[in-house]
C-alpha cells in the first residue's frame, strides 16, 4: 500500500489528504485560529460541580465551559492538585516528579463532589475539541505523546500496544524503557517502536520530559483558563502517528511549510527526509493531483461507486444513517444473493473510507442489501472488520441484525469533516438570475481599470473557468494581447476548474487575492 500526503497550506491554515494507492482516505483542516486541539493542556478553573452527572464545569478560556467527568478525572488526579497547588505557591523545586510523594489513587464509584471544589485550580487536557454548541471534554488523566512513546506522569506502569506481538520483542522494548524513564513516570510504548534502538526510543523519551519539564516552568505563572503546553500542529501529529515505510511521498506547496515539514521528518525519521517534496507546478495542488475532483464526489449525501451501486448518506442529530442501493446493477434469480454479496461488500469498502474521510462519529447505523444466507452475512461482517482496520479511531462494529442493519459506534474527538459540494452560484447567489454573460469581459476590465490604474497593483493574475481562458487565449491576436497594450503590462491568466463560469478573480504577485 503507497501512501501520499498532500498538504495546501495558506495563511488562514492548511488542509491535509492522505491518499492510499492515490485515493482519498483522510482530509484533516488545521486552522491556525484553533486553540483547543486534542492533547493541549490548560489549567482548568473549577467554574461549578454537579452532583447529579457526578461531573464538573471547567472554565479553559472557551466561550462555553468545558466539561470533565469523575470517571476522566484520572486516578491519580490527587497528586496532580497536590503538585498544582505545591508548584504555584512555590513550594516545590524539582521539575520531575521525584521528590513528590503520590496520593493514593481516587476510588473508581466515588463523587466527583469529594475530590474537587469550586474555583480550584487543575491542569486538564483536551480530550474532544468543542463540537457543535458544545464545549471541550476535558480529561486529567493527562499524557505528552512522542513518535515512539507516550509520557504518563504519577504513574509506574510500563505498558506495550498489543500490535507488538513478538514476546522477544515486547520484554526487549520494556527492559530499554525501565533503564530510562524517571520515577513515578509511567509510559506506553507504540507500536511504532518496533525494532527500534535505545538510542530512538532514549531521545523520544527525553524530548517528553523537556515538555513536562516546560509544563512545570511555566505552571507557577500562567493565569487560570490559558494554555500551558500545546499540543504540535495537526501536520505534524499526524506525521508523528502514521508515517511509516509505506510513504511515498509528501508533497507541500508552502515554503515554510515545507521547511517545518522536513526538519520534523529529519527529527523522527532521518532516512525519510528526501519523501518530502516542494509543489513547484503553476495549478493548484490539490487540483494537481485530482484531490479536488476527489472530494467533490466523495462528499454529499450521494456517493456512486464504481460498479453501479451507491450510497445514500444521512447526517442526524442523533446518529449517521447509510443506505446501500443496488442501482442499474441487476442479477437474475439465479445470482440475486450473490450479487447482493458484491455490491455490499463494494459499498463496506467505501463505507470504511468514508467514515475516516469524514470523521463521523457517534453511532452510525448501516442498511445493507438484504441477504439471506448466515454465511454471506457472516462474510460481509468479516469484510467489514478487515476494512475498519485500518481506521486509528477507536470503534466497535455489531453483526447484522436479522433486518439487515449494521450498527456502527466510532470514536469522535473533533468536529466532523463536512463539505458542502453542491455550490451555491457566485453571480446570482442562489436567485437564479444573473448577468448577462456577454458582459463578463466587461466586468472583467472594468475591475483592471481599477486594480491596475487606481491601486496601481503590478503582476496580477487573473483567475477564471477554464472556458473562459480558452476564450481569452484564443486567436492569433489574443485579448490577452490586446489588454498587454492596453494596460503595458502582462496580465497572467490561469483557469481553475472549481470555478463557476461567470466566477472570476485577481491575485497579487504574492499569490494572495486581490478583494474587490
Amino acid at each position: 500500500m503507497i501512501k501520499e500526503l498532500i498538504i495546501d497550506s495558506s495563511p488562514s491554515g492548511a488542509t491535509i489528504a492522505l491518499l492510499q494507492d492515490k485515493q482519498l482516505v483522510e482530509l484533516h483542516k488545521e486552522q491556525t485560529t484553533n486553540n483547543y486541539t486534542v492533547g493541549d493542556i490548560y489549567l482548568g478553573k473549577i467554574k461549578k460541580i454537579m452532583p447529579g452527572l457526578n461531573a464538573a464545569f471547567v472554565d479553559v478560556g472557551y466561550e462555553k465551559d468545558a466539561f470533565l467527568h469523575y470517571l476522566d478525572l484520572g486516578p491519580q488526579v490527587q497528586s496532580l492538585l497536590k503538585l498544582t497547588k505545591q508548584v504555584r505557591s512555590g513550594g516545590y523545586q524539582s521539575k520531575l516528579l521525584d521528590q513528590l510523594k503520590l496520593e493514593a489513587d481516587i476510588n473508581k464509584g466515588g463523587k466527583i463532589s469529594e475530590v474537587l471544589t469550586k474555583g480550584q485550580l487543575l491542569p486538564v487536557q483536551i480530550a474532544k475539541e468543542p463540537i457543535s454548541t458544545k464545549g471541550p471534554r476535558l480529561s486529567a488523566d493527562l499524557s505528552i505523546a512522542g513518535r515512539y512513546v507516550v509520557l504518563v506522569p504519577f504513574s509506574e506502569v510500563i505498558s506495550i500496544s498489543k500490535k507488538i506481538k513478538s514476546n522477544t520483542e515486547r520484554q526487549r522494548l520494556r527492559k530499554i524503557v525501565e533503564s530510562i524513564k524517571p520515577k513515578h513516570f509511567g509510559v506506553i510504548i507504540r507500536t511504532v517502536s518496533e525494532g527500534k534502538g535505545v538510542t530512538e526510543m532514549q531521545k523520544d523519551l527525553l524530548d517528553l520530559i523537556a515538555k513536562w519539564e516546560t509544563l512545570i516552568t511555566k505552571l507557577p505563572s500562567v493565569e487560570p483558563s490559558k494554555k500551558i503546553l500545546g499540543e504540535i500542529d495537526r501536520t505534524s501529529t499526524i506525521l508523528r502517528d502514521i508515517l511509516n515505510a509505506d510513504f511515498q511521498s509528501i508533497y507541500v506547496n508552502d515554503n515554510s511549510m515545507y521547511e517545518e515539514v522536513k526538519s520534523y521528518i529529519h527529527e523522527i525519521s532521518p532516512d525519510q527526509e528526501s519523501i518530502v517534496r516542494l509543489h513547484k507546478h503553476r495549478d493548484p495542488i490539490f487540483e494537481h493531483y485530482g484531490i479536488e475532483k476527489q472530494i467533490k464526489g466523495a462528499f454529499g449525501k450521494t456517493v456512486n461507486l464504481a460498479g453501479g451501486a451507491y450510497l445514500v448518506i444521512e447526517h442526524t442529530e442523533a446518529l449517521h444513517v447509510i443506505d446501500v442501493n443496488s442501482g442499474n446493477r441487476t442479477a437474475n434469480k439465479e445470482n440475486q444473493e450473490e450479487n447482493a454479496l458484491q455490491v455490499n461488500k463494494e459499498a463496506a469498502r467505501e463505507i470504511a473510507r468514508q467514515l475516516r474521510l469524514r470523521d463521523m462519529g457517534g453511532i452510525v447505523v448501516i442498511d445493507f442489501i438484504d441477504m439471506h444466507k448466515p454465511l454471506n452475512r457472516k462474510e460481509l461482517f468479516d469484510y467489514l472488520r478487515g476494512e475498519m482496520a485500518h481506521d486509528r479511531a477507536k470503534h466497535t462494529i455489531l453483526p447484522p441484525s436479522k433486518f439487515g442493519l449494521v450498527q456502527i459506534t466510532r470514536q469522535r474527538v473533533r468536529p466532523e469533516m463536512n463539505i458542502v459540494t453542491s455550490e451555491v452560484c457566485p453571480t446570482c447567489h442562489g436567485t437564479g438570475a444573473i448577468r448577462p454573460t456577454i458582459l463578463l469581459l466587461d466586468d472583467i476590465e472594468n475591475n483592471f481599470n481599477y486594480i491596475l490604474m487606481e491601486q496601481n497593483e503590478k503582476n496580477i493574475t487573473l483567475c477564471v473557468h477554464p472556458y473562459i481562458e480558452a476564450y481569452i487565449k484564443k486567436g492569433l491576436y489574443t485579448r490577452q494581447m490586446k489588454w498587454y497594450f492596453k494596460y503595458k503590462q502582462w496580465i497572467k491568466v490561469k483557469s481553475n476548474p472549481a470555478y463557476q463560469i461567470t466566477e472570476f478573480r485577481f491575485f497579487s504577485s504574492k499569490d494572495e487575492e486581490i478583494k474587490l
